[in-house]
């Protein structure tokens, strides 16, 4: 049962798409004051949930009760054009009717926008401010970089003081010292506040942390790693709760074999007798009812213990997450170590080669122009490129299918499942138009079309790869690029990401643009 104090409330709450698809059947959970990170595996449907609570989507069945005002921070904001930093506060419309005042209007409907936020102007100032962010409210929002917009964005859900703000992948696109602003914002929030993201480190700021898995939600009361803990020692409980199930199972089916053999020997043994005619038939008959009775009293025992273990090793089973890895066998695309496959150009002439099957990570701050330098260098390579931008372009009217295998012309539409299989993209999934899919689904998807390209490519530039991944997904990734014997070129904030690819070169980018080799 939720408690009283719970400032959400989700009973049996299901969505589908409209072509039918169910996104979440059956939820049932609550969020309580303080702050929840909310984790999953890609498909889960977070967004979707976030979503429902917010109320941009409305339920199929269940319901979802709410205490207060809801404020809610999408995964990716969309710029409508001509809007100005006021609008991205959300505090446009109070600012044009102060402004009004200001200049001489006497219209009711402008005092009635201003209400009591006399002091608007100023308290977005500052908090832009506190956040390195412009304070020019006019600024357009074309001027601002990702992670500035999405700065911005998050002191407009501060500012506006909802009573439940609900945050997706707030630090998705920020640099190391935005994200510090982020968790200073966050250790500082009042109210309720829910997170979905893959930073750890943000994740360990909250004060609970809630799985959406399979249909469940489950609330710990700690930040992820405490959680993770927990969770590592339950399953490690169930798996050893499943090796005993399944030894009592074996046990009980012996023991039935043996009573089934001993059954079968007094027959065998009776119908021995009979022939021999060593007894009278009053007595034979007397003696068969007699062991026909006890046989089956002693089957029926037999019979519900192995059922009783056959259901405890189902339990136990169903205890035990099975979690499947991302498994890639791709052709080795043969490049030479001392072949130059690309020149990263710097402004002061330091250019930067990468040659052979190098791993280099291009970092720098928000807004140095990493993605524009990105950009610029593809149409001059000579090399096969595979290139994942931050925001993968896909049809969304095509299915899984016909995006990979766009890429892999010559490749049977059954190789293309196998492969894709191997990426864990299967089942219905190959078969579903890309418009369905989440966000992590649809990176899924993006990286398949770059891995599976037939012939493999040469070189992988990667733009932000973990922005919409779940911790789960990011650790398949970094599986699937452990495999990959190409060179390496990727764009990220995720330092704990880049830690686990093996670099042999960190790059950084200055705000002049030079090129400075960190490692």
């Amino acid at each position: 049962m939720p408690h009283p104090s719970s400032s959400v409330v989700l009973h049996d709450l299901s969505f589908s798409w409209p072509d039918g698809t169910p996104a979440l059947e059956g939820v049932s959970g609550a969020f309580g004051r303080g702050s929840t990170g909310l984790v999953g595996a890609n498909g889960a449907g977070k967004s979707t949930l976030l979503r429902l609570v917010s109320g941009a989507l409305v339920p199929t069945g269940g319901t979802v009760s709410v205490r207060g005002v809801v404020d809610h921070l999408p995964q990716r904001l969309t710029a409508v054009p001509g809007t100005v930093l006021a609008d991205l506060l959300g505090v446009a419309t109070t600012l044009r009717a102060l402004r009004a005042i200001e200049a001489g209007s006497t219209d009711p409907a402008d005092f009635d926008a201003v209400g009591t936020d006399w002091d608007v102007e100023e308290r977005a100032a500052a908090a832009l401010a506190t956040l390195g962010l412009p304070v020019d409210l006019d600024r357009p929002v074309t001027a601002l970089s990702g992670g500035e917009a999405v700065l911005a964005a998050l002191v407009g859900v501060r500012l506006r003081g909802a009573d439940v703000a609900l945050l997706d992948e707030p630090t998705n696109n920020l640099d190391g010292d935005a994200r510090e602003r982020v968790y200073e914002v966050v250790r500082g929030w009042r109210g309720t506040l829910v997170v979905v993201s893959h930073d750890l480190a943000l994740l360990d700021l909250m004060d609970a942390t809630a799985e959406l898995r399979a249909g469940e939600l489950v609330t710990f009361g700690g930040p992820y790693s405490a959680y993770r803990e927990w969770l590592a020692t339950q399953q490690e409980a169930a798996r050893q709760a499943l090796r005993t199930a399944e030894q009592t199972l074996r046990r009980e089916q012996r023991e039935r074999d043996r009573a089934e053999e001993r059954m079968a020997h007094s027959q065998r043994q009776g119908r021995k007798d009979r022939a021999d005619g060593k007894y009278p038939p009053i007595v034979l008959g007397a003696r068969r009812n007699a062991a026909e009775r006890s046989q089956g009293e002693r089957r029926t025992a037999v019979d519900a213990r192995l059922a009783s273990a056959r259901a405890s090793v189902d339990l136990a089973e169903a205890a035990v997450r099975d979690d499947d890895a991302v498994r890639v066998d791709l052709p080795d695309p043969h490049v030479p170590r001392g072949r130059r496959l690309a020149v990263l150009p710097s402004s002061d002439g330091r250019d930067v080669v990468l040659q052979g099957p190098e791993r280099v990570a291009l970092v720098g701050a928000n807004g140095v122009g990493k993605t524009t330098l990105l950009r610029s260098l593809l149409p001059t390579l000579s090399v096969r490129v595979g290139y994942l931008p931050q925001r993968a372009e896909l049809d969304d009217g095509a299915t899984v299918l016909d995006i990979v295998r766009a890429a892999s012309p010559h490749l049977a539409p059954g190789e293309v499942r196998n492969r894709l299989a191997r990426l864990l993209v299967r089942g219905d999934m190959v078969d579903r138009a890309v418009a369905t899919l989440s966000g992590g689904e649809r990176f899924r998807v993006a990286l398949a079309r770059v891995l599976l390209t037939d012939p493999p490519p040469e070189l992988l530039v990667l733009d932000e790869p973990t922005n919409d991944l779940d911790i789960p997904t990011v650790d398949q990734l970094v599986a699937a690029l452990g495999a990959y014997r190409g060179a390496l070129l990727v764009v990220s904030h995720d330092g704990a990401f880049l830690q686990r690819l093996g670099l042999d070169a960190v790059v950084r980018l200055t705000a002049g643009g030079r090129l400075e080799r960190v490692t």
